[in-house]
């Protein structure tokens, strides 16, 4: 589409801002309300793929649903002599993948912000029934201002649609972020995205990803099989606590995670406000480098990985585990059984009287 043409007689284009494999991204003037606007136009090849075409229409449905500050909104959609488009709020900056790859390993702090306000969007997302399902630094635009937008909903779930015990023969999504469940072909959950979260979170403190192969199938399985570096190996300065919580998230079993993106917001929110170290960043140079950011593929579709994965008892974790309490947590001091046990001494206690009196109703003689 050539720059100054208008689309739908309303929207003026600007310039081409990005592409992808199914989609180019316009910059364009909305003439009819005075603002300037992003517009996703599939691909003229496409047009006639009708499983595209409804996970094109799919992506502006899910995301018009979905009112949030950190959410990009669709405006509007339709069909322009053959064309198919939806138009988007347009967001001056770059994406998280780009800050990245220019500026990694960024402070906990920074890092830290990010990922809250990602949780704090998904979170939402949610709430409202819906899994994102291919959550990625690609799909994250940073505004001047350092506010973040969540956008690209193409291939969300409707969390009240997923059957139970469902399979899918075929995977959509990035395999450097979806989840061993996701690449097993199992039914995502509102768990999925907390995963994918925590690879953006491990990427953006080491400036690379725990899981490296050019091969979509052999990440596949790193997902199912392998356990996540620790962040420490990439990056010194982490504190143990903070990598405690990332390899919860990063748990192969979705129940050993944090299930909700609300609930990781909390626990990273919690993190900042009960004193983790938020100033610590990078490693010095000269005692380690930091490692070569890998490639990252668009969403593709894949075949589902059908190999068995064995699948550990989830660790028992207490719903909110503020990682702010270190001693309670090194040192493992039960603090329920004590006071337990002393409010069932101060009950056996109280119950001497009650005994003395009985015996003495039926043992008059013992007063005399």
């Amino acid at each position: 589409m050539s720059e100054e043409s208008l689309l739908s007689q309303r929207y003026k284009i600007i310039s081409q801002i990005g592409a992808g494999g199914m989609a180019i991204v316009l910059k364009a003037q909305d003439l009819s309300l005075g603002r300037t606007v992003a517009v996703k136009v599939l691909r003229e090849s496409y047009t006639g793929d009708t499983e595209l075409l409804h996970r094109f229409l799919q992506e502006a449905r899910a995301a018009a649903n979905l009112t949030h500050p950190s959410i990009v909104t669709v405006h509007d959609f339709g069909e322009d002599a053959g064309r198919y488009f939806m138009v988007m709020e347009y967001i001056e900056g770059p994406n998280l993948k780009t800050l990245i790859r220019d500026g990694g390993p960024f402070t906990l702090d920074r890092a830290l912000d990010y990922a809250t306000q990602i949780c704090a969007a998904v979170g939402y997302a949610h709430r409202a029934g819906v899994a994102h399902c291919d959550l990625k630094p690609q799909n994250i635009l940073v505004a001047s201002d350092g506010r973040l937008k969540v956008t690209d909903f193409g291939i969300a779930r409707v969390l009240a649609a997923i059957k139970p015990g469902e399979k899918n023969d075929v995977v959509w999504g990035s395999p450097q972020y979806f989840s061993p469940e996701q690449a097993a072909g199992e039914a995502p959950t509102p768990a999925s995205d907390v995963y994918a979260i925590g690879i953006m979170l491990f990427e953006m403190l080491t400036n690379r990803l725990p899981f490296q192969s050019d091969n979509p199938q052999t990440l596949a399985l790193m997902h199912l099989r392998e356990d996540p570096p620790p962040l420490s190996m990439y990056n010194a300065a982490i504190p143990d606590a903070m990598e405690r919580i990332v390899s919860k998230v990063l748990a192969k079993e979705p129940s050993a995670r944090y299930r909700t993106a609300d609930q990781l917001g909390h626990i990273l929110q919690s993190y900042r406000e009960r004193g983790g170290d938020i100033t610590a960043g990078r490693p010095a140079a000269a005692s380690r480098p930091a490692a070569p950011v890998a490639a990252s593929a668009p969403t593709v579709a894949a075949p589902a990985l059908t190999q068995p994965r064995s699948r550990p008892a989830p660790e028992p974790a207490p719903e909110e585990a503020y990682y702010g309490e270190e001693e309670d947590i090194e040192t493992g001091f039960d603090w329920l059984a004590l006071v337990l046990g002393a409010v069932a001494l101060v009950a056996v206690l109280g119950l001497i009287p009650l005994w003395l009196f009985v015996l003495l109703q039926y043992n008059p003689g013992l007063l005399r």
